[in-house]
């Protein structure tokens, strides 16, 4: 993990809940754990029953695995502390903790981002190039695919955790927030580098972000010209069939996304702004495994009944 800059802040509180009111909280804690445990749980079937089934050691499936991997290490670097912290009288984090989970949640982030692109790439393969398939995606191929993607989350998480935490911190210390999230962590800061860092680090991440679901929409347009092309509307629906539970991940995804970072600045009440963000940390990887779990997986495993 980087390391600290001195400081006069030894720790953080996390006031992300406190504006709602007491009540709600039990409420919130029941719903939110029901929902992290649905996710490990699905995450988890996905990733069991891959490398369980010898015939399900494919390129596609072995993505969908990892990507399950990265789905499960975001979630636990961010919610079980929220769960905790939804109870808790006092919901205080020293500054290493802070800058921890920052880099986890970053790092398993955008792991998941260049993995959803890894697997555009491998449709597009699919699709497309169908001749060259095992040898452009071969074992070692799709290795390091994955291999790429979780160094690009490292590195990602190394540069906007250190940029951040470069920063003096000099009180106050409540952070207006669930975790340690940069924007609200970034108005904590003095000095004069922090407007820079602010904007090279919102560079830098909405440039990969951009990138990632730009180079996953040129793969889509290769693969809409090619499929256009297959005769029979039967031969266009398995094609298209293949890509479904891709597509849907991608949507929910970039979709929440969007939502959380792409929101035109403005005044916005504490409230809506947590529960915009509980959206996109809890809820859609809630709904990722589920999604993917239907048609491509579950039509694998039992091709009878689907």
């Amino acid at each position: 993990m980087p390391g600290l800059n001195r400081t006069s802040v030894t720790e953080f509180v996390l006031v992300g809940f406190s504006a709602f009111p007491r009540q709600l909280l039990p409420a919130f804690f029941l719903l939110f754990l029901l929902m992290y445990l649905s996710t490990l749980l699905g995450n988890l079937l996905i990733t069991a029953t891959v490398w369980g089934e010898r015939g399900l050691h494919t390129p596609m499936y072995l993505l969908l695995c990892a990507l399950s991997v990265s789905e499960v290490l975001y979630t636990v670097a961010v919610i079980p502390r929220m769960l905790a912290d939804l109870l808790a009288a006092r919901r205080a984090i020293g500054l290493p903790a802070c800058a921890g989970q920052m880099f986890s949640s970053f790092t398993f982030g955008f792991a998941h981002s260049f993995l959803l692109t890894a697997m555009g790439y491998d449709r597009y393969v699919a699709i497309c190039r169908p001749l060259r398939y095992h040898a452009l995606m071969s074992p070692r191929g799709c290795a390091r695919l994955v291999g790429c993607s979780w160094a690009g989350g490292s590195v990602m998480g190394t540069v906007v955790t250190t940029a951040v935490f470069q920063l003096t911190f000099c009180g106050p210390n409540e952070i207006q927030h669930f975790f340690c999230h940069v924007p609200p962590l970034l108005k904590l800061a003095c000095g004069r580098d922090v407007p820079r860092v602010a904007a090279g680090v919102g560079l830098v991440c909405i440039t990969a972000l951009l990138g990632c679901c730009l180079l996953i929409l040129l793969s889509y347009a290769f693969i809409v010209a090619t499929v256009l092309k297959i005769p029979s509307a039967e031969g266009r629906r398995k094609a298209f069939s293949t890509c479904a539970s891709h597509l849907i991940v991608v949507v929910v995804h970039y979709g929440f996304a969007s939502v959380i970072y792409l929101k035109p600045k403005g005044p916005h009440s504490q409230a809506g702004d947590i529960l915009m963000a509980t959206t996109y940390t809890v809820l859609t990887p809630f709904l990722s495994p589920h999604q993917s779990l239907h048609k491509t997986f579950l039509s694998k495993l039992f091709p009878k009944n689907s």
